[in-house]
């Protein structure tokens, strides 16, 4: 498995227990994680934005064709073994991730909302983390496919 992290600042505690769950998960090959240019800081609360980009294994399966309606044969076509939505059902199941709070067939959101009070201080902020996670097309990690 192959990640790049040298473009996350590996600011967000939400993002780093999403990317230990999604090595441990066979059918991925490849993890980009990056910060999102909708990051920023106020006094009074903090958005974290993070992208996660993933590429699925290949599997080869064979496919029987017809062609001109007489000659039978079979193909090989490659297929990622692993969807969004299969990706979706397995980190759902996982302890500390649940279900997602936006998902379709490109793309699952991850909204995570949290007060902090430092110590010795009467006025804390609010921590805001959004999580994208995205397939990567055809396996190359720079190219999303969106």
């Amino acid at each position: 498995m192959q990640v790049d992290t040298t473009r996350w600042s590996g600011e967000g505690e939400f993002t780093a227990v999403l990317l230990e769950q999604l090595k441990q998960i066979a059918e991925i090959a490849l993890i980009r994680v990056e910060d999102a240019p909708a990051t920023r800081s106020e006094a009074d609360y903090n958005f974290i934005s993070n992208e996660v980009f993933v590429g699925f294994t290949r599997v080869d399966r064979q496919e029987s064709v017809r062609r001109f309606r007489i000659i039978r044969g079979s193909r090989t076509v490659t297929e990622p073994a692993m969807t969004i939505s299969g990706l979706e059902a397995s980190l759902t199941s996982a302890p500390g991730i649940g279900v997602p709070d936006y998902s379709d067939d490109t793309m699952l959101q991850y909204l995570r909302a949290e007060r902090i009070v430092p110590p010795y201080q009467t006025k804390g902020y609010k921590l805001v983390e959004l999580v994208r996670i995205y397939e990567v097309a055809g396996g190359d990690l720079d190219a999303p496919k969106r």
